[in-house]
């Protein structure tokens, strides 16, 4: 999924002015000054030049973040000494090798026609946005989960499709053409050959045949005929609605895509303005896409958040009546929607938004200047910083009133920019004794407060704060009216006042929700064109006939945004001025394009049959492969892009397309790998040391120090040499603008793809945060180091390594047998759990204990290299080759633990001297009363307390007891 959807910003504190304690881990507020730090075994440039931005080196100098050469505008120097690394294993021969082999041989290629009696595995990246800068560690970390299944299933003799593509439209391209003048196509290609070329050397076995990307026309075709389908069911319309436009970047942006007003890419300033656009009505879908949540396996959080986001909730839609300036009931309403009817009685004012469309007919005219200032000013926020509730409340009045229906009482009209014209019906009843912002707002403008509910606890209602919880009427009866709510429960007098609405024509019972149509246009070139035309007389939407797409974006030399509104497109005249194809009559194209959003909706299902010509896919091929079994990305996208995917595949399962309601069975968001952790000391003007939690007031600067110069002291981080001197601790998400990007192709080109794959599965649950530490990854490099002497034998006085191995062809002892089903029992059930790290465990356990074997039977290292495999699968195919197999191992059948050699056949025997116990024996559960006593001897605990005894007797009970009972008289030690 592109990153540019939504960016989650993930750092361990923020860097607030003046230092502040983050519990014990106090954080900066001043960006750190350009130094370079060494000592013999560290090496870190930093660059400051507006921005901090960091360049992180490896104890070898060797891996380094590629940001910082272009924050510097040339290379980083290398370092005068380079440290020659010496291999544990060949794997910069084995690793190429093996992908030459897997790509020439197709190796996991899915055929288009399979055993469908298999059962079949359907494992998924959210597909990424080719960016220029590649990618960086953080990106293989989900990569590579899937990847682990992926050939897991394979060798379980599942059909596995395991695909990848490229999620290619999008702004960053076009901001690039603008400011290049390279066309947008040229760009992608270019990232797409980068980041194709990156995962094949990180081992990912993708079947690269079906390999897709939005931008082709072969593709779109079919994201085109999709919103045919939606134009044609009344799914997809046009309307005026107000916008986030971004007049630098020539576009309207999405909600998330503006950040404090402005553009979250550029910066750029960001104003709300009326535009016609194209909206998807996926509130059609609401109660369908909140209901069927329940039968899916994903986090609940992530569930939650989709709740969250469509937002069901029951109330009333209630009138209040317009006055005229002499008290009279004009002809027009304010309707409003609330949640608690109940409530009505104590309605004081109404608010209504900046954008409501009655709001021009409401305004006095001694209001009106002040009212047009503020929506002015409103006009420049975004949603997410209209409605915080912690700002400042603000707002104007009307200058005009409106009559509570229940109360007769005539109220002022406001306008605040809380309220919002997109949800509900952009007015609502304020009734500030029992709603928080209502209470703040009326404090500060002095607005009546009428409390009506009482809350069980009578302490509550003299607290001075908004109480919205329910409780008994009170205050709340109008015989003029007929209604009387008085001493009724919330729950009764809310349908009280519904029926009552209902019956006056006051109101009504309404499901509301705070889901909003898709906005599904965008005014920019790097789209999909939208498939229609409108006729030149009336402007009557014509859609294209099936048979005309795709409909292709026409060559542009300027990207540029015309700086009317008017998209790209629309100066390309030739391409704009067209015929409608059944009529002939003149016509002009459609000139905004698809949003980003949109081929992503449904690439999984394309996926399935990617060279159909004739239909989105197969009815077979989707029958058999839906719904995708595993869908693994970031949490960035657990609202918008699940739900508007979840949306498009129920009008795709509507319309007979798809056979399941639903895209994806299991999602699993994984965590996110953070930059290295930066250590930084204050100095003062004289150079010397402050430490952090000083909460000193003088000047200071601040200076990296290096990770070997630090140690722990109970929560904080302090100075080897100084404990006294406190450090600031922090570790930010990896980023191009915070210097911290590690290269994954440094990595492998230090350590092979094999080791990094398995560091990464190795940090910690593949669901959580975690920090990159690049000295880490050399705790499972002499793991798979000693994995290759184990097998192979260790290096010739070269540094080459002997054909074959060491293996023999002897039956393997039991413990041998028991060592390694012990161990397929647990890498299979932590695989299948996705607890990756502790499947890599396991696997260490049994290294270290194969290494006190004198021998090792073929049939116990062949069965090793095979679990492995799924891990690191480049070591493991060598080894596999070296057995003397002439194939792949990616079809070999995966070890199955045979649960005879599961059960522990060993005990531990207490051992007592005397009655007294002194410890313990690993003895079998069939061990004899002399045998228990020789390895009691032999313990070098127990020895010391037997060695020179007589032995008087010996008590066993076995499985239970040994107690020797010694004769203190003799000095001799004499066994009957």
């Amino acid at each position: 999924m592109s990153s540019g959807h939504a960016q989650l910003h993930l750092q361990l504190q923020a860097l607030p002015p003046p230092p502040l304690r983050y519990g014990s881990v106090l954080f900066p507020s001043h960006p750190i000054q350009s130094k370079r730090i060494r000592n013999s075994s560290f090496s870190l440039r930093l660059y400051h030049n507006g921005s901090t931005s960091s360049v992180f080196g490896r104890k070898s100098g060797v891996i380094r973040s590629s940001v910082a050469e272009e924050a510097n505008g040339a290379a980083e120097p290398k370092p005068k000494q380079q440290v020659t690394v010496k291999r544990p294993y060949p794997f910069h021969e084995i690793e190429l090798k093996w992908q030459r082999y897997w790509e020439e041989n197709q190796t996991f290629r899915t055929p288009d026609e399979i055993d469908t009696s298999k059962p079949k595995y359907y494992v998924l990246d959210m597909f990424p946005y080719p960016s220029g800068a590649g990618l960086h560690v953080g990106h293989p970390l989900g990569y590579t989960a899937t990847d682990i299944l992926a050939r897991l299933k394979r060798m379980q003799g599942y059909n596995v499709l395991h695909p990848m593509g490229w999620d290619a439209f999008g702004l960053p391209a076009e901001q690039y053409a603008i400011e290049t003048g390279t066309h947008p196509k040229i760009t992608t290609l270019k990232n797409i050959d980068r980041f194709r070329s990156q995962l094949k050397s990180l081992g990912f076995s993708y079947d690269w045949d079906r390999e897709i990307s939005t931008t082709e026309p072969e593709y779109y075709r079919w994201t085109q005929w999709i919103f045919l389908q939606l134009l044609k069911r009344g799914l997809a319309y046009q309307a005026e609605v107000p916008v986030n436009w971004c007049p630098a970047l020539g576009t309207v942006l999405a909600n998330e895509e503006v950040v404090d007003g402005v553009s979250e890419r550029g910066g750029h300033p960001v104003i709300r303005k009326p535009m016609k656009q194209w909206m998807l009505k996926i509130t059609a879908y609401a109660d369908r896409l909140l209901e069927d949540l329940d039968d899916l396996d994903w986090p609940e959080s992530i569930k939650e958040m989709q709740r969250n986001w469509i937002g069901r909730s029951e109330g009333a839609e209630m009138d209040f009546p317009i006055l005229s300036s002499d008290g009279q009931e004009r002809d027009t309403k304010i309707t409003i929607y609330t949640t608690r009817p109940d409530t009505i009685f104590g309605a004081t004012y109404l608010v209504v938004a900046p954008e409501h469309p009655l709001l021009s007919s409401l305004v006095s005219t001694a209001q009106r200047k002040s009212v047009e200032e503020y929506t002015d000013l409103a006009s420049r926020k975004s949603d997410l910083e209209r409605t915080e509730l912690q700002k400042e409340k603000t707002g104007v009045f009307s200058g005009c009133y409106a009559k509570n229906p229940v109360s007769g009482e005539a109220i002022p009209i406001w306008v605040a920019d809380y309220v919002l014209g997109s949800y509900g019906t952009g007015a609502i009843m304020a009734v500030p004794a029992h709603d928080t912002r209502d209470l703040e707002f009326a404090s500060k403008f002095d607005i009546p407060i009428r409390w009506v509910v009482m809350p069980d606890d009578k302490n509550l209602s003299g607290s001075g704060k908004a109480y919205s919880g329910e409780g008994t009427v009170v205050n709340s009866s109008n015989s003029t009216v007929g209604l009387d709510i008085n001493g009724l429960s919330s729950k009764e007098a809310a349908s009280k006042v519904i029926k009552w609405a209902d019956k006056t024509a006051n109101g009504k019972k309404k499901v509301n929700y705070k889901l909003r149509d898709w906005l599904f246009a965008r005014q920019r070139y790097w789209g999909e064109p939208i498939p229609v035309v409108f006729l030149d007389d009336n402007g009557e939407i014509v859609p294209l006939l099936e048979t005309e797409l795709p409909l292709t974006l026409p060559e542009l030399d300027d990207f540029s945004p015309t700086g009317t509104g008017e998209p790209p497109l629309s100066k390309s005249v030739s391409w704009v001025k067209t015929k409608d194809p059944l009529s002939g009559k003149p016509a002009r194209r459609e000139t905004s394009t698809m949003p980003q959003w949109a081929g992503s909706c449904w690439y999984y299902l394309r996926f399935m049959d990617p060279k159909n010509s004739k239909e989105v896919v197969a009815k077979t091929k989707e029958m058999y492969w839906s719904p995708v079994d595993v869908y693994v990305g970031g949490a960035e996208h657990a609202v918008l892009h699940l739900l508007y995917s979840r949306f498009w595949h129920k009008v795709l399962y509507d319309i007979g397309v798809v056979s399941t309601k639903e895209p994806f069975k299991c999602v699993i968001n994984q965590g996110i790998i953070l930059g290295e952790v930066q250590y930084i000391a204050y100095k003062d003007s004289d150079g010397n040391f402050i430490s952090a939690d000083s909460g000193t007031s003088v000047e200071y600067h601040q200076e990296l120090i290096p990770e070997e110069k630090v140690m722990k002291s109970g929560d904080s981080f302090v100075m080897k040499d100084n404990p006294n001197i406190c450090l600031i601790a922090r570790s930010h998400k990896m980023s191009k603008s915070r210097g911290n990007v590690v290269n994954p192709d440094d990595v492998v080109s230090e350590y092979g793809a094999d080791s990094l794959r398995l560091y990464e599965m190795f940090m910690g649950p593949l669901r959580d945060s975690k920090t990159w530490n690049t000295s880490g990854i050399e705790g499972v490099h002499r793991f798979l180091g000693r994995t290759w002497r184990l097998i192979v034998g260790s290096p010739l006085s070269d540094g080459t390594f002997k054909d074959g191995t060491l293996v023999t062809d002897e039956d393997p002892t039991l413990e041998q047998l028991r060592s390694l089903h012990k161990c397929i029992a647990k890498v299979t059930e932590e695989i299948e759990a996705t607890r990756f790290n502790t499947g890599i465990s396991a696997m260490m356990e049994f290294l270290n204990v194969a290494y006190k074997w004198k021998k090792h039977p073929r049939l116990i290292i062949e069965a090793f290299v095979l679990l492995l495999s799924p891990y690191a699968p480049h070591m493991a195919e060598e080894l596999w080759f070296r057995l003397g197999h002439s194939k792949s191992l990616a079809y070999e059948p995966f070890p199955k633990a045979d649960p005879a050699f599961l059960k522990e056949s060993t005990i531990v025997l207490p051992v007592q001297i005397n009655g007294k116990t002194r410890g313990t024996i690993q003895v079998e559960e069939t061990c004899s009363e002399e045998n228990a006593f020789q390895l009691a001897s032999r313990d070098e605990k127990l020895s010391k307390y037997l060695n020179g005894k007589v032995i008087k007797k010996r008590i066993f009970v076995p499985g239970k007891i040994l107690n020797v009972i010694l004769d203190l008289q003799n000095v001799k030690a004499t066994v009957r």
